[in-house]
């Protein structure tokens, strides 16, 4: 009989056991319960991510979602494009990123672009960048990261390794270049099927050279990557290839933090008193200069906000023409400016710039001593943006400073080297993040990135103006048809999407207008109520115009 009801009660323990499991009760017993660190950690708002490249938005949704910070974010999802957007996010590339912490109120400008090795020798025939990409997010991820830095390069490694789907975003950039990029021995290894055939949208593909050297960067850091062995293995690789590199290029290489270029915009929003501080990147990323300008110029003679809905596409190509106007008066050949940057963005600079608008006519180049020249500009870019559960967020883009680079890999390691800048259409010019932040109060009101070429900057600027001093929502924003204006040649380019109605109206005011499908992609993240204070105002969109994808902060606002 006792064995009979000690059975009877452990049966009874264990129904009502499986029952509290079943409830819930027990989770955290169980260990059931999702930690810091695994999907699924966080509850509720945890931030979006928008850009180029669908796998890596998703990467880099997933570390939001375990808990880690927009810096930690951005170094998975950089990892990520490294693998699956190579044309534009390769190892040998490099790029700009502003970064907003919430913890310690700063709001930086971190710059790694891929640079000028110190001597190109004559055997070069196809002249290389100094990598930067894996020293500048390991500055970023020392900075700001939570997670260890293994977890976030192993994100990549293993696409590398084991295989992933070419998207849509690849096939965009491969097939154009593909009948020269193919006669690279490297390239063909990984872009051309057993068959001979080229690889298709959703096909997977392995690069199982770059797994071996991103495992080393997620073993060692970037310090044997740009000191130790690897580095000296990488620079006779790269001569093999072609290109141009040294030891001493390497070791000399450094990320920079610096100020951004800042304006001051009033706040229009009607949730906080006082003004907004907008942040761009500063050169050698002039596009922030640019955007820096084109946006003042709106701001101070409140220009876009009393122009209707068909003036306004003629106020951004106002300010367009002027801002490239003014560029010929500051911009070198070596991407870096003539004068202060706190001058050109100053109140007085930008009144003299924004004096001479007129609603009814179009000013010609011609007014500009220098007139502005015709200038080429490396369109080859991709762009991201972050926004965290915490109120921090990051805005980066990215280049080869040509598309797939010199369109070598440097055999062994399995990175594509990025062409050496030069000025004519091969730099980081048309780079250039932007953010909005009320520091009175401490909320982010916007991130934003923009890639395509001397577009990007007009692009990124228009989706500002629209929201920030227009009010729309960020959807709209984004959707709505594009005008760019570059001083040379004396041409209005407007997407085929603009109305009729609208073309007539720049027609009449002495526009020279020409019919473009696409102006720029921006990917942007906007929260009218401020992060973090109101998490229910934010969207997070990639540009209609690509092959993006984003992760909506909140799913019930478009």
């Amino acid at each position: 009989m006792p064995a009979t009801r000690n059975s009877a009660n452990f049966i009874r323990q264990s129904a009502l056991l499986l029952a509290l499991i079943a409830t819930g009760f027990l989770a955290g017993c169980t260990g059931t319960d999702v930690q810091r660190g695994v999907e699924g950690f966080v509850k509720g708002f945890l931030g979006g991510v928008a850009g180029d490249e669908p796998r890596a938005v998703l990467e880099g949704r997933k570390i939001l979602s375990a808990g880690g910070s927009a810096a930690d974010a951005a170094t998975a999802m950089y990892f990520t494009l490294a693998v699956t957007m190579p044309a534009s996010a390769g190892i040998g590339g490099g790029g700009t990123c502003l970064y907003r912490d919430f913890k310690s109120k700063k709001t930086e400008a971190l710059t790694f672009v891929a640079g000028k090795p110190g001597n190109i020798p004559a055997s070069a025939s196809r002249p290389s960048a100094v990598p930067a990409n894996p020293l500048g997010f390991f500055a970023l991820h020392t900075r700001y990261g939570r997670f260890r830095w293994a977890e976030l390069v192993s994100v990549g490694e293993k696409l590398a390794r084991f295989g992933t789907q070419a998207s849509r975003s690849l096939m965009r950039d491969l097939k154009p270049v593909a009948p020269a990029l193919l006669q690279d021995p490297e390239s063909r290894r990984i872009f051309v099927k057993p068959n001979g055939e080229l690889i298709k949208e959703g096909e997977f593909f392995r690069q199982i050279d770059l797994a071996g050297t991103l495992g080393n960067i997620r073993a060692n850091g970037p310090v044997d990557f740009y000191q130790g062995k690897f580095a000296r293995h990488l620079v006779e690789a790269v001569r093999l290839a072609g290109g141009s590199l040294s030891v001493d290029d390497l070791r000399a290489f450094k990320p920079e933090w610096r100020e951004p270029v800042t304006i001051k915009i009033s706040n229009r929003l009607g949730f906080l008193i006082g003004t907004h501080t907008v942040y761009f990147a500063p050169p050698p990323a002039t596009g922030g200069l640019l955007e820096a300008q084109m946006l003042g110029m709106m701001e101070e003679e409140n220009l876009f906000n009393r122009a209707n809905i068909q003036e306004r596409h003629h106020v951004l190509g106002e300010v367009a023409v002027r801002a490239f106007g003014d560029r010929e008066s500051w911009l070198r050949d070596d991407f870096s400016v003539t004068m202060a940057e706190k001058s050109l963005v100053s109140e007085n600079h930008l009144e003299r710039l924004a004096a001479t608008y007129s609603g009814n006519r179009h000013l010609s180049p011609k007014a500009f001593q220098p007139a502005p020249i015709q200038r080429q500009e490396n369109a080859s870019a991709t762009s991201f943006v972050i926004i965290d559960r915490y109120g921090s967020a990051a805005a980066c883009a990215l280049t080869m400073n040509n598309s797939f680079g010199t369109g070598k890999i440097a055999p062994g390691t399995g990175i594509l080297l990025a062409a050496a800048p030069t000025s004519r259409g091969r730099g980081p010019t048309a780079l250039g993040p932007a953010m909005v932040v009320n520091n009175n109060s401490n909320q982010m009101f916007f991130a934003g990135a923009a890639s395509g070429g001397i577009a990007a900057p007009t692009a990124l600027t228009a989706v500002l103006a629209r929201t920030m001093l227009g009010k729309e929502k960020l959807g709209d924003a984004l959707a709505a048809p594009r005008v760019h204006h570059s001083g040379a040649p004396d041409i209005t380019y407007h997407e085929s999407i603009m109305p009729q109605d609208a073309k007539n109206f720049l027609s009449k005011r002495g526009h020279q207008i020409a019919a473009t499908p696409t102006l720029g992609l921006v990917n942007a993240a906007f929260c009218y109520g401020g992060l973090p204070r109101d998490p229910d105002t934010c969207t997070v969109k990639n540009d209609p115009r690509g092959s993006g994808l984003s992760t909506q902060a909140n799913e019930t606002r478009k």
